[in-house]
């Protein structure tokens, strides 16, 4: 499957009051011709939510935080994975760097700013106020004093990746550290020594590195006495409340394990999970699931687990092993909702920390934010930084998507969002009221045809009505064409089950013409299939294996056909992805490149024909002039293409990301599906739906 979260790491901040524009009066030659072309958000959200910006709560933003502590004054320490840096929020949601610059990676000893970090990992802090940090990338464990001076406690990026035993500081060697844990007494630093496999301990008064447990480049599963043990890929660790056990997330084993540092044989045990076994069962001890365990904290009798591929939040009972889910979906859905328990959702949470009014902190990482959960209620809140995205139904603005694409508009003016990531497809009223038509409510993925929120989907791409209001949808990860009525009953037409299931490899996008053929753009496949009012199934164009060359339907080539629209003569256009052209398939079924370059080559050129230049062509649409419609995705820009093949750039600006209302060109991020209806033209952003009103 594509990498939908292509299009969710880069948003814009829209600030200010959102203006609907043009959506009515669109339809009914009720617009003043005079007024000239202008953009603006109908719903959702198009804000870049990933970045490095300082501020408060949603304000801030971060880039894959990784790992999470708390000091004595209940100030947060974000590992900033992403950005390269290290970051702190107060109490109150006031986000500053504390040292690094973002997108600045390396390795330098030095204060804020100047300081460098290569993928700092794991975090803890000391009743000083330092902080130390599992600089993964650079193979060391580095310190942070209190204003800000960075230097190296142990490891070195000079010495590489390794594994020294009982060395003193930087004569000592790691491989891609991460999570850490200090003593209550503050004088042992344990560390998750990922890539060695291995359970490290640091003495903070002399700097000595030892191995508590496992063997250095050895990843298995065994519980025994200190080197006896095995580990794969441990990432996180967490101290009884009483220093008497060491918690550990081994990662790759799917478990928790618990080492009696107590003891003089420092002997390892599975606590929960069995290994090897990855899912998702509420059990006890061996009987529970988990799915890549990475941060672990502890406060008292309670083990708290970042359930990363299960994108939940699990607690341990320390005493009996009994696990249960605090905030999460149970069925592992990703997402960003803030909600009680199971109702929230969580996208590859990562780091947790407890702190002691009663809270956890998750870094959750690909919703670049900081969540916060009440233990005792289990409601989860952001406490900074802004994802952008989730599943919420509402009106304008207030909704939610996760990585929406294709759109289509029926006779009455509503629109159809194929939501990716949520598996479901969104209905938006003229008013902007958002619900979801078709696919579940929990955005669970699967293949089961009903009536509304009772059909799945899987990663549903692109969608089209026909002209009794039908809506056809490209389910790219059945491998699937699906009918929606008006009533919102779903069946299947065709899916990989049949003896053509190359024509439906990753369909992409979907198109109708005026005799009521569906024409389906097959990304994986690079074919463009046919389905007659009769249900007969053909390839229309392309060979199957990936190129560039035009001629009669099925001697052609394409490569990554994204999208597919028909004009009122019933011409078929595509955007060959990769090719970064536009190919034109007549009524005869002859495949020519109707703008684009004609050996691929991208760029942002306006011009006729093949002088066009184009950089990744999304999505394609028509309107009853014969004009052709393109999302631009790699230029961040709208180009629009005459009946003659003279190209133009309509909105955004080549080289720019991000949004901005108002008059055109204006700027754009991740155009996605686009439409046009009466003057306006509505195309995705991000997680938004765009206006473009009064068009030329």
């Amino acid at each position: 499957m594509k990498v939908t979260k292509m299009l969710r790491n880069s948003r814009f901040l829209l600030a200010g009051v959102v203006t609907v524009v043009g959506w009515i009066m669109a339809g009914c030659g009720g617009e003043d011709s005079r007024a000239s072309p202008a953009m603006a958000l109908f719903a959702g959200d198009v804000s870049i939510a990933s970045g490095s910006a300082d501020g408060t709560g949603t304000e801030a933003r971060f880039s894959d935080p990784r790992y999470v502590a708390i000091d004595s004054l209940g100030n947060v320490y974000v590992a900033d994975n992403g950005n390269g840096t290290i970051r702190k929020i107060t109490p109150a949601g006031v986000v500053t760097t504390l040292a690094g610059a973002a997108g600045e990676f390396g390795y330098v000893n030095d204060s804020g700013a100047a300081a460098r970090f290569d993928s700092p990992r794991g975090i803890a802090t000391d009743s000083e106020g330092n902080v130390y940090v599992a600089d993964a990338g650079n193979h060391a464990i580095r310190k942070i004093t209190p204003e800000g001076k960075v230097s190296t406690f142990a490891g070195s990026a000079t010495g590489g990746a390794g594994n020294t035993d009982d060395p003193i500081g930087t004569d000592a060697s790691f491989n891609w550290p991460n999570g850490l844990a200090l003593s209550s007494d503050g004088s042992t630093l344990y560390v998750a020594d990922s890539d060695n496999h291995v359970i490290r301990q640091i003495d903070l008064a002399t700097t000595a590195v030892t191995t508590l447990a496992g063997a250095a480049g050895v990843p298995d599963y065994v519980n025994g006495t200190g080197a006896a043990a095995r580990f794969n890929s441990p990432r996180g660790v967490a101290l009884a409340s009483d220093g008497s056990k060491l918690f550990v997330a081994d990662s790759y084993n799917h478990v928790i394990r618990q080492i009696d540092i107590a003891s003089a044989t420092k002997d390892v045990t599975t606590l929960a999970g069995t290994a090897g076994e990855s899912g998702f069962t509420n059990d006890i001890g061996t009987d529970a699931r988990f799915d890549f365990p990475t941060g672990l904290a502890c406060d008292g009798l309670k083990l708290y687990v970042a359930d990363g591929d299960n994108n939940v939040i699990r607690q341990i009972d320390i005493v009996t092993a009994g696990v249960i889910t605090l905030a999460g979906d149970t069925a592992g859905g990703a997402g960003y909702v803030d909600a009680v328990g199971t109702s929230a959702r969580f996208d590859w949470p990562y780091g947790v920390a407890t702190d002691s009014a009663g809270h956890v902190y998750v870094a959750d990482s690909d919703n670049n934010t900081i969540r916060k959960i009440d233990i005792a209620t289990s409601a989860v809140t952001t406490l900074a930084g802004f994802a952008g995205h989730g599943y919420a139904n509402a009106t304008g603005a207030a909704a939610r998507f996760d990585v929406p694409n294709g759109i289509a508009i029926d006779s009455l003016g509503n629109v159809y969002v194929a939501d990716t990531d949520n598996n479901a497809i969104r209905k938006i009223t003229p008013g902007g009221v958002v619900t979801t038509f078709a696919g579940s409510a929990a955005g669970l993925a699967g293949h089961a045809d009903g009536l509304g929120t009772t059909a799945l989907f899987n990663a549903p791409w692109g969608v089209v009505t026909d002209s009794s209001d039908n809506v056809y949808v490209a389910d790219y990860g059945n491998d699937a064409i699906r009918k929606i009525t008006p009533g919102g009953m779903v069946s299947t037409l065709v899916d990989s089950g049949t003896d053509v299931a190359a024509v439906f490899d990753g369909p992409d996008d979907v198109a109708v013409d005026s005799q009521g053929n569906v024409y389906v753009a097959a990304y994986r496949g690079n074919t463009i299939g046919k389905i007659t009012p009769d249900g007969v199934v053909s390839t229309l164009a392309g060979t199957g294996t990936p190129g560039y060359t035009n001629g009669p339907g099925i001697s052609a080539q394409f490569n990554g056909p994204w999208s597919i629209a028909t004009d009122s003569a019933d011409n078929v256009y595509v955007s060959d992805y990769a090719n970064n052209a536009i190919r034109k398939i007549d009524a005869s079924g002859r495949v020519s490149t109707f703008a684009g370059s004609p050996t691929g080559l991208s760029g942002s050129t306006d011009g006729a024909g093949t002088r066009a230049r184009f950089a990744m062509p999304g999505y394609v649409t028509t309107d009853s002039a014969g004009n052709v419609y393109v999302t631009d995705i790699g230029n961040n820009t709208i180009r629009k293409i005459t009946s003659a093949g003279v190209v133009t750039t309509l909105a955004g600006t080549a080289g720019q990301n991000g949004f901005t209302p108002g008059a055109l060109p204006g700027a754009l991020s991740n155009p996605a599906g686009i439409r046009v209806f009466g003057t306006t033209l509505y195309f995705v952003s991000n997680n938004g739906l765009v206006a473009i009103s009064h068009l030329p």
